[in-house]
């Protein structure tokens, strides 16, 4: 079952969990199914890409992961 949440896509909210603690940052996503946002530049993994058309010599992408609701705040103003 889905959760209603104050954090919406384009809050600003600060991190208070986790390795990148302290940091303020946009929402770029929230995932209501798994209580998760997904904040511009934290939590920052690195993803390998397939060789592709566009992309003939593939390799790696760093992309953001989710993080769960309970370790943000939203950050007013």
């Amino acid at each position: 079952m889905a959760v209603k949440f104050d954090i919406k896509k384009g809050d600003t909210v600060k991190i208070i969990a986790g390795d990148d603690k302290g940091k303020e940052a946009e929402v770029l996503q929230v995932l209501p199914k798994t209580s998760q946002v997904i904040v511009a530049g934290c939590k920052i993994a690195k993803k390998s890409i397939k060789p592709t058309e566009e992309n003939p010599q593939g390799g790696f992408e760093n992309r953001e992961t989710p993080i769960h609701i309970s370790n943000v705040t939203k950050v007013e103003g």
